[in-house]
């Protein structure tokens, strides 16, 4: 068995990149498509990649206003997990984390997948009852999940204080050792590069700018800043700008936008062996191939479209991880940014038909959209090139803000990342 070190890898990967993009060349778009993806996200490239392997449409189109994967792809902290509390959820992410071990293999390029485990710490008795509670639910739904002791975290992983008199002291943890990280940007690349092969045209800087519809209601094509392009079938997978997106259409998407932030620290030699994530102050950590250490922090209070949010939130975050991890107090801010995410009233996605016929759309993630992507785009080609919802996302459905069929993992999860 042939052995690489984390330099061949990632020297492996990166000339793979730069190999595919210096011989792409984005296509101008056609007169009609058979079906139309808006976002050049990982979602919508998978969707797109799918669409194509799985169900034959060839002549389908990615239109990303900006460049691939310069969304939410670029800027989220690269967390894959599946512990899910409820039925429908624990079902479509673990979907998702299947497709995700084999996706190097399938796509052809190395996504850097990497089953370090997710470690959720317990500070209370509430933490405790409730990820005990995760675990049973869990196993339930054939999720791996495991409940460990103070001193079973520790030894999985030992930079954490595990001190009774911190702020947050840790009085366990539950561990999905199947969770882990990949790398984001090579998720975007090696489905656009899987789709343009199949014959899928991707088109950046091509912003769509309106809906068309026919005198039946249903969709005819789409207005974009490259001209008009017909098409009988339209999939919204735009995070972050979904609600706009749909307005054209006339649909009002249960939606509210909010600033998502994270931070990397200077890049240092292997020191952290896993992800760790805490509720109780709304923080987690990892450290990348890089050597960076990854932290991110909960959503802003307040809506907004800004890609910077309120320095509180990300204040508030490091202290905690400081008192966790007195060692990387040492350590200097490298970056941080803001992203935006979408977010429904039960903080479930919304994945489906809507009222306008030929139209679907895939959005509401939150801050849980990165995790589900190979996953999400496997049931929504499914969805789109059937006109049907795939079992797995069938419990999805924007009607159940209607009927009120709630999957409420607002309170359920934990910390949604």
């Amino acid at each position: 068995m042939r052995h690489f070190s984390l330099r061949t890898l990632l020297t492996e990967a990166a000339n793979a990149h730069q190999g595919w993009a210096r011989q792409w060349r984005a296509p101008e778009p056609k007169p009609a498509y058979d079906a139309i993806i808006v976002g050049g996200g990982g979602h919508g490239l998978a969707t797109a990649y799918y669409m194509a392997q799985e169900h034959g449409m060839r002549n389908i189109a990615v239109l990303e206003k900006g460049w691939i994967g310069g969304g939410n792809t670029g800027r989220n902290t690269t967390i894959i997990r599946s512990n899910y509390l409820y039925d429908e959820s624990a079902a479509i992410y673990d979907h998702a984390v299947k497709l995700w071990e084999g996706l190097s293999q399938a796509l052809n390029y190395n996504v850097m997948y990497s089953a370090r485990g997710v470690l959720m710490l317990a500070h209370n008795q509430h933490d405790v009852q409730s990820f005990k509670r995760h675990v049973y639910a869990n196993r339930l739904n054939g999720v791996d999940n495991e409940w460990l002791t103070p001193e079973q975290a520790k030894a999985f992983c030992p930079p954490l204080n595990i001190s009774p008199d911190i702020r947050y002291p840790v009085l366990g943890g539950a561990l999905q050792r199947r969770g882990g990280v990949a790398r984001h940007d090579a998720v975007a690349w090696g489905y656009a590069r899987g789709a343009d092969a199949l014959g899928v045209d991707i088109i950046q800087n091509c912003e769509v700018t309106g809906i068309v519809r026919g005198s039946d209601g249903a969709v005819t094509g789409v207005e974009t800043t490259k001209g008009p392009i017909r098409t009988p079938r339209i999939g919204v997978v735009a995070a972050g700008h979904t609600s706009v997106i749909m307005a054209m259409a006339g649909v009002r998407m249960p939606l509210e936008s909010f600033p998502l932030q994270a931070l990397v620290s200077e890049p240092v030699k292997p020191v952290f062996p896993c992800v760790l994530m805490s509720n109780a102050v709304h923080a987690y950590i990892s450290q990348s191939d890089k050597g960076e250490l990854v932290i991110g922090a909960g959503t802003d209070q307040y809506v907004s479209y800004s890609q910077q949010g309120g320095l509180h939130i990300t204040t508030h975050t490091l202290d905690a991880i400081c008192e966790l991890f007195p060692q990387f107090s040492r350590l200097r801010l490298l970056r941080n940014w803001g992203g935006i995410v979408d977010v429904t009233p039960d903080r479930s996605p919304i994945i489906g038909r809507t009222p306008v016929p030929g139209l679907f759309v895939n959005c509401g993630w939150g801050t849980g959209g990165f995790k589900a992507t190979p996953g999400s785009g496997h049931v929504f080609a499914w969805t789109v090139a059937k006109g049907e919802p795939h079992p797995i996302n069938a419990p999805f459905t924007l009607d159940r803000f209607r009927t009120g069929r709630l999957i409420d993992e607002a309170a359920a999860a934990a910390v949604a990342h």
